[in-house]
């Protein structure tokens, strides 16, 4: 019998099967794909992120930002970080980083697709892997979640991603939100060549029909090269509890607000490192409380914006940025820390 068997070879999976080896327990990540793992995603840590990566020893290709900006087509504002700088990262070149760190560390990389699961008193089995514990890092709609009924119904709102690189180097030192009615673009540089454009929104439909909402921002990429585009949603997860006997969630799979305060690695960083502490007291209860303490920040500051976001205030978000730009930067670090 192993200590750990992780279900999910993303960032997150990744990130508890490093911990868990370099603190001496046997591991093994089940994963079904193989390579560097592509996601619709906004590619931009937040400083506490980069720290947390550091931890991680991975160091992935990407590109420094000092802070966020925000736009509404009229007015603009501006906030740098304090606590360190943001990196941009596309997904792939983390990945790839990660995967050799992991290598390192020891752990077994298994390419099958996750069955379902039994657990006793003492154990969980999945495909035949008898361990101590079990860490679901399935994803966004993860199925083992849903095999242990830890899955809850929707939110009302509802949100979808759609990604986008395009060939251009980057023309600003911040990552760039520009706002609409409906939907949010995200413009992150990644490397000295490419910017990644991320569009959150409430109404499904076609990247191109998005980006008419913003005009500037189109003419800039318009004719520009660009890789095929990757989608993800609903983003809303909202989940009964992170553990369920000797089956603990941990990334997206453990739920999921919205992507647009920029959270979702950071805290999966953070929150593998606290269900291997939890493997190695073996008390998988603490886990629990440990993930609503190291997330609550985010997720009450995220879902008041989000609220704000779905109503009439909508349109007040940026200007009410501009005319409190001391308070907009503070949100912004109360995040980016």
């Amino acid at each position: 019998m192993i200590d750990l068997v992780v279900v999910g070879g993303g960032p997150a999976g990744l990130a508890t099967a490093i911990h868990a080896a370099r603190a001496g327990l046997e591991t093994v990540v089940i994963e079904k794909r193989t390579g560097p793992i592509d996601k619709a995603c906004g590619e931009g840590l937040m400083p506490h992120a980069v720290r947390r990566l550091a931890l991680l020893g991975a160091q992935p290709e990407g590109k420094p930002f000092k802070g966020i900006s925000y736009f509404d087509g009229k007015r603009a504002v501006t906030a740098h970080f304090t606590s360190g700088h943001g990196f941009g990262v596309r997904r792939t070149m983390l990945h790839s980083a990660l995967l050799t760190e992991a290598e390192r560390a020891g752990v077994k990389l298994v390419h099958d697709k996750a069955g379902p699961l039994t657990q006793d008193a003492e154990s969980v089995t999945v495909n035949g892997i008898r361990a101590r514990y079990l860490a679901a890092a399935d994803g966004l709609h993860s199925p083992i979640r849903t095999e242990l009924g830890l899955q809850l119904a929707p939110g009302r709102t509802k949100r979808w991603g759609i990604k986008r690189h395009v060939a251009v180097a980057p023309w600003s030192e911040f990552v760039e939100v520009y706002w609409s009615e409906h939907t949010e673009a995200y413009i992150t540089p990644v490397g000295d060549d490419c910017v990644g454009i991320a569009i959150l929104t409430s109404r499904q439909g076609r990247f191109e029909q998005h980006l008419a909402a913003f005009p500037g921002l189109r003419q800039r990429i318009d004719g520009l090269a660009h890789e095929p585009d990757r989608a993800a949603g609903p983003l809303r997860q909202r989940v009964r509890s992170r553990v369920a006997g000797r089956v603990m969630l941990v990334g997206d799979a453990a739920g999921y607000v919205d992507a647009l305060t920029g959270e979702g690695l950071g805290l999966a960083f953070a929150a593998s490192r606290l269900l291997v502490d939890s493997v190695i007291a073996d008390r998988p209860g603490d886990y629990e409380l440990q993930w609503r303490e190291v997330t609550r920040r985010y997720r009450l500051l995220t879902a008041g914006v989000l609220h704000a976001s779905s109503s009439p205030l909508r349109s007040l978000i940026v200007p009410a940025a501009c005319g409190l730009p001391r308070v907009f930067s503070r949100v912004v670090n109360l995040l980016a820390d």
